[in-house]
């Protein structure tokens, strides 16, 4: 048996036992469900819960594997790689340092959030705006050349 025969088949076998637990579900109705998952119980949607925890753990090993991979086999990419994540992690630097401590206290789900963890949130925010507002102008210099060039 080859790889490619062997790798369908333990697809198939997942599919299926993920179609069979979501019968189950189904079967047991949303009422059942719910009420279980408040007294605690949720036996029923445990198994294809971790049917999908398997399928995105194989998901997020090959694409890791592949990605090293073809980093190390094409040579001529790695300095563009190293220059992206270097810039990623000069934007998540800046917004850490922009974000800034904040003093009023928090609570959530009862628990207080500290003022390090409020940095860490406002650091994801400002990065995502910076990481936003760059992918705005890299499209709009990208339309003007493509004007400018006709």
């Amino acid at each position: 048996m080859n790889l490619h025969k062997i790798l369908k088949i333990f697809a198939g076998i997942l599919g299926l036992l993920g179609i069979v637990f979501l019968a189950r579900i189904i079967a047991a109705g949303d009422e059942a469900v719910k009420s279980s998952a408040l007294d605690g119980d949720t036996a029923i949607v445990d198994p294809l819960a971790y049917v999908a925890y398997v399928i995105m753990f194989i998901a997020v090993l090959f694409v890791v594997i592949f990605v090293l991979k073809n980093l190390f086999t094409n040579t001529a990419t790695i300095k563009n790689t190293l220059i992206s994540v270097g810039v990623f992690a000069a934007v998540l630097v800046v917004a850490y340092v922009v974000s800034g401590g904040d003093t009023t206290n928090y609570f959530y789900n009862g628990m207080e959030v500290t003022s390090g963890e409020s940095q860490l949130v406002g650091a994801g925010i400002f990065a995502f705006y910076i990481l936003i507002a760059a992918a705005a102008i890299i499209m709009l210099l990208s339309g003007v050349k493509k004007l400018t060039d006709k």
